[in-house]
């Protein structure tokens, strides 16, 4: 059976945000021989009421056909915002229905949270002495109030195993297609990105809330040569030489690229052959060695070195668990 996700709907919530785990789960399909256009993620909404109307902070409602008990047949529960959350907000506690909900969740059920939707499950208990984030603008209150959980307001999500946490809005989208990586690897994560016309993969720990994140017109960007060094990661690529791509000084181009993407130019360059790197050691039996070439690493024990950092895991046991083309030789 596919992995069931029960998205609980709040009165109040936000129509864009309820919408991103049907979208991206609802979506997923396999890419491999056995499942290959399969859902992989049964989407299920519920309310912490029976079944019936649910207010948004539209000027409309929506009807929800299940009631708390689907909670108890979730394989993940994903809590959208709501701007109707009364004492958990102010207070920190779960409002009897919502604690009448949350007993219907099962032990080991994973918890998935979108903007201030960490407000509900940390009120529930699951965040307690884990890391986690929210929305840049209430990470300060949110700290305050749960004073037990270890905030960081600076992050797009935290995935802490069976807890995950994102910040406001789009970074939702950028949490859902993370645990789609996870849970099927990156062929499967990036189609629905690209069905979605969304980038496939923005690092968790890239900041959250960026000053400028569309340039004023009047200013230059950054785009081609992003572009440029997208395009040739198996070589050396010398920050002088991106800014020459944009007729920029090194110190100019350093400051507007973290202006407009949020990290350095070391730090993206990096997180760029990172995923290329990923996406050789699911979909190709190049050897290590090569990879780490393609990748513009230049060594094996570069590569291991980068991989193990970011993904918790060395490029061998990435690609076991991560392959995407039956019968790769490991």
């Amino acid at each position: 059976m596919p992995h069931r996700v029960v998205v609980l709907a709040l009165d109040g919530l936000l129509p864009f945000e309820l919408g991103i785990p049907q979208r991206i789960f609802g979506r997923s399909l396999g890419v491999e021989p056995h499942n290959r256009g399969r859902k992989l993620y049964e989407v299920m909404t519920c309310s912490v009421r029976p079944p019936g109307p649910v207010r948004t902070d539209a000027d409309f409602t929506i009807t929800v056909e299940h009631g708390p008990e689907a909670l108890a047949t979730a394989d993940t529960v994903v809590v959208p915002t709501s701007y109707e959350l009364g004492p958990v907000h102010t207070e920190g506690r779960l409002t009897e229905e919502l604690a009448a909900a949350f007993a219907f969740v099962r032990p080991g059920t994973r918890m998935v949270s979108i903007c201030t939707g960490s407000y509900v499950i940390a009120a529930a208990g699951y965040l307690d002495g884990r890391p986690a984030t929210t929305h840049w603008s209430s990470a300060d209150h949110f700290q305050r109030t749960f004073p037990n959980v270890r905030v960081d307001p600076d992050v797009l999500f935290i995935d802490d195993g069976d807890v995950l946490t994102s910040a406001g809005v789009a970074a939702g989208i950028d949490l859902c297609l993370h645990i789609v990586r996870r849970d099927h690897g990156t062929a499967v994560a990036n189609e629905i990105a690209r069905l979605t016309v969304v980038p496939p993969h923005r690092d968790g720990g890239q900041a959250q809330y960026i000053h400028r994140p569309v340039p004023e017109p009047q200013f230059a960007t950054t785009t081609s040569a992003r572009a440029w060094a997208l395009g040739r990661l198996d070589r050396p690529i010398l920050l002088r030489d991106m800014a020459q791509q944009e007729a920029m000084s090194v110190r100019t181009f350093t400051r507007r690229f973290r202006e407009e993407v949020g990290v350095s130019p070391g730090q993206w360059l990096s997180q760029q052959r990172v995923e290329r790197a990923r996406h050789l050691l699911e979909s190709t039996d190049l050897s290590i060695d090569q990879v780490a070439r393609d990748a513009g690493f230049g060594t094996a024990t570069s590569l291991r070195q980068h991989i193990q950092a970011a993904l918790g895991v060395p490029p061998t046991v990435y690609r076991r668990t991560f392959r995407t083309t039956a019968g790769l030789e490991h």
